[in-house]
């Protein structure tokens, strides 16, 4: 296996970071919730929604192309099945929104797990969010209580409980 992490290029990378963020969510909605929390999750999963996604990366890693880190294994390239990670840290200019550097999200296909790939991808996340100009200086992320595996990896990086997120459907008036 030959790693190379780099830069979300959208002509390379589109259809192998798609694969990876389709198989966040299904695990999201799998893992961590019940049927309820699967179908809800399965359901937004769309070709619009492929193409809306895609188009957010694209004006993230505009502002900074290191916004999207991939994880190429180049020994699969020629198959096209080559992105076999990512982590996705917004963009400095959405710092506000936690006034915090913000991680999106960070994947690692399953045949990669528990080759330091994640490890990898994470120090490039810090690296990002030590550059950014952030009101407090921290780097924040959502994680389900329920997901044992990333809490783990989480901890061992260093992240401690800071708040709690909770959640309100929008159709309830």
């Amino acid at each position: 296996m030959t790693l190379e992490l780099r830069p979300y290029d959208r002509e390379r990378d589109a259809h192998g970071l798609y694969d990876l963020k389709l198989a966040f969510e299904r695990g999201l909605g799998e893992n961590t919730g019940g049927d309820e929390k699967a179908a809800a999750y399965e359901d937004k999963l769309t070709d619009a929604y492929r193409e809306r996604w895609l188009d957010w990366v694209v004006r993230c890693v505009a502002e900074d192309p290191r916004c999207v880190t991939v994880a190429v294994d180049r020994s699969e390239a020629e198959s096209g099945a080559s992105v076999v990670g990512y982590v996705f840290v917004l963009p400095e200019r959405m710092t506000m929104i936690w006034d915090a550097a913000v991680l999106n999200e960070i994947y690692v296909a399953p045949d990669h797990r528990g080759t330091g790939v994640a490890d990898d991808l994470m120090d490039a996340a810090l690296a990002l969010a030590a550059d950014q100009d952030l009101p407090l200086d921290r780097l924040v992320l959502d994680v389900d209580p329920a997901n044992e595996r990333a809490k783990g990896f989480y901890d061992r990086h260093g992240f401690e409980p800071w708040g709690e997120m909770v959640a309100r459907p929008l159709e309830e008036s």
